[in-house]
C-alpha cells in the first residue's frame, strides 16, 4: 500500500487530470500518471505518485490502481468517481473529479511537470496516449519490445539518461536517507 501523503498526492493528481483534460478514462489517466513520476524521476531521482508501473501491451500501466479502481478504496469517495459510460463502441471508464484540486500536496517543480502534461495531452484520447508511451526509446519500449519482458515491472532508473545516472541516483539517495532520519 502506498504511504500516506503519496496516497495524497495519487487522489489530488487524478482529479488534477479530471478537472484539466478531456476524455479523462482508465488508459489515459495511467498514461498521465506514468508520465507525471518518470518525468519527476528523471528530474529529481524519486517519483510523485510512489506506483509501480509494468509493461503491458497498450503501455505502461500502474497494477495496483488498475486492481484498485475495480472495488475503490473509500478515500476516492467525495474526491473522484469511476464508471462505464457507453460510447459509440461500446464502454469508456470515465474519471471525474467530485471536489476542487488541491494544490498543497505539490511542489513548484511537481506542479509545473501536472500542468505541461494537461496542457500537451488536453485532448488526447486513450490511442494517442498508448502511442505516445510506446515511442523508441522511452522505458516501456525497452522494457516491452527491446528486452521482451512483458508484463514485468518497469524500473524507474530506465527514465533518466546514463550520463546523469549516478548524480541523480545520488540525490535521491541522500534525500532517502534524510527522510529516514527524520522519521526516528
Amino acid at each position: 500500500m502506498l504511504i500516506d501523503h503519496e496516497r495524497e498526492k495519487l487522489i489530488e493528481a487524478v482529479k488534477f487530470f479530471a478537472q484539466n483534460t478531456r476524455k479523462l478514462g482508465k488508459t489515459k489517466l495511467f498514461k498521465l500518471l506514468y508520465f507525471l513520476d518518470f518525468t519527476h524521476f528523471r528530474d529529481t531521482g524519486r517519483p510523485v505518485t510512489g506506483l509501480e508501473y509494468f509493461a503491458w501491451p497498450m503501455g505502461p500501466v500502474p497494477t495496483d490502481l488498475f486492481e484498485e479502481l475495480k472495488s475503490p478504496e473509500q478515500d476516492w469517495e467525495g474526491n473522484c468517481s469511476f464508471e462505464f459510460i457507453p460510447i459509440a463502441k461500446g464502454q469508456m471508464f470515465r474519471v471525474e473529479a467530485l471536489s476542487k484540486f488541491d494544490p498543497s500536496h505539490f511542489s513548484k517543480r511537481e506542479l509545473r511537470i501536472m500542468q505541461s502534461l494537461a496542457d500537451q495531452f488536453k485532448n488526447s484520447d486513450a490511442e494517442q496516449m498508448v502511442e505516445e508511451t510506446h515511442l523508441e526509446n522511452l522505458p516501456w519500449h525497452q522494457i516491452y519490445e527491446v528486452q521482451g519482458r512483458k508484463q514485468q515491472k518497469i524500473p524507474y532508473r530506465m527514465a533518466v539518461r546514463r550520463q546523469e545516472e549516478d548524480a541523480v541516483m545520488g540525490h535521491a539517495a541522500d534525500r532517502a536517507e534524510m527522510v529516514a532520519t527524520l522519521r526516528k
